[in-house]
């Protein structure tokens, strides 16, 4: 029986759809809505055996797959950048074309599988990701506000206590900036607020869980290092060996080998970057703790290979070792030792 292939370019409004046979000709293109039932419905009215669907990466890919795989649709989803470098080689970029593209990547199997994330992770990603921006906006008002007073002239002051004390301080020394200043104050007061009911919420989650409640007695892990983790890996399946989370997670070093040339970089950084920015911070307060019993062993060896190269390098080496570490503990079902520094 003749196999079909289809490829599904997707955008936020319409998703172009192509089919292609066996030989690599085009048997149906066209338009759909980016909506599940109506690509299903497509791809069945062409009753043809269609054995792969290729999408790519992206903001709605996730969604998207569940919604297909659900509707029983023998979904695919590749990496965008992968895919980008096969469509860059054409000479007209169009949705057709991108479609068309994605089908021969189906045809011909040459594509690297992406596991998606299930439904629970990407709700926890969305929640550390919406406390994040919460902490940011914070961050960025209190800059702004020591900004604009220093363009005045104004120093901010560092015997009270509280940032709205200071603040308060600063204003009484420049009032024509009273009417500025407050409304920021405000937002600022605001975003801690929701930070703070984010992080009530991300708490809840490390303690419903088991394994990030395991995760957290590694010393420097905690509850949003935790949930980060788990929440980025989902799955702790996917990897046959434990080191292989520090790749995935861009930690490991770049390397490149032509002919005689062959030496090895700086770290990848092709991974999650919200993975690999709780991991460095987890390190860095091992490292930088003043004591760490429980993990004295990591500790001390992460300390001797600062001395030996920098403390940049030795938190980045510690943080693909505490990533290791992480994953065996959750696959494992086990928590942290002393022995096993």
């Amino acid at each position: 029986m003749e196999r079909y292939f289809a490829g599904l370019d997707v955008s936020k409004d319409e998703t172009a759809i192509c089919i292609r046979d066996h030989d690599g000709r085009s048997v149906l293109t066209t338009k759909k809505a980016t909506d599940a039932d109506a690509i299903t419905d497509a791809l069945s009215a062409s009753g043809l055996p269609i054995v792969t669907v290729v999408m790519e990466t992206g903001r709605m890919a996730n969604w998207l797959y569940h919604e297909l795989a659900g509707r029983g649709v023998p979904i695919v989803c590749v990496d965008a950048r992968q895919a980008h470098a096969v469509l860059s080689q054409m000479h007209n970029k169009t949705d057709a074309n991108d479609a068309a593209m994605l089908a021969d990547l189906a045809r011909t199997g040459f594509y690297r599988k992406v596991i998606v994330k299930s439904q629970d992770a990407q709700e926890r990603r969305a929640l550390l990701r919406a406390r994040e921006v919460a902490i940011k906006t914070r961050m960025n008002v209190e800059n702004t506000i020591r900004g604009l007073l220093a363009s005045f002239g104004v120093v901010f002051p560092r015997h009270l206590r509280t940032f709205e004390q200071r603040t308060a301080d600063a204003v009484a020394r420049a009032p024509m900036l009273t009417d500025i200043i407050l409304p920021l104050l405000r937002i600022r007061t605001e975003a801690l607020r929701q930070v703070a009911q984010l992080s009530k919420a991300m708490l809840r989650h490390a303690r419903e869980d088991e394994a990030c409640r395991r995760l957290m007695s590694i010393p420097g892990v905690g509850a949003v290092s935790a949930v980060t983790f788990v929440a980025t890996i989902d799955n702790p399946a996917r990897f046959r060996r434990s080191r292989s989370v520090g790749a995935y997670a861009g930690l490991t070093s770049r390397r490149f080998q032509s002919g005689e040339m062959d030496y090895g970089g700086r770290i990848s950084r092709r991974g999650d970057q919200m993975l690999r920015t709780v991991l460095y911070e987890a390190a860095n307060s091992l490292l930088c703790r003043a004591k760490a019993v429980s993990g004295q062993g990591l500790k001390d060896w992460a300390t001797a290979l600062k001395k030996r190269t920098s403390h940049k390098k030795a938190v980045v080496a510690l943080a693909r070792k505490l990533a290791v570490i992480m994953h065996a503990i959750w696959r494992d079902g086990t928590t942290f030792k002393l022995q096993e520094a």
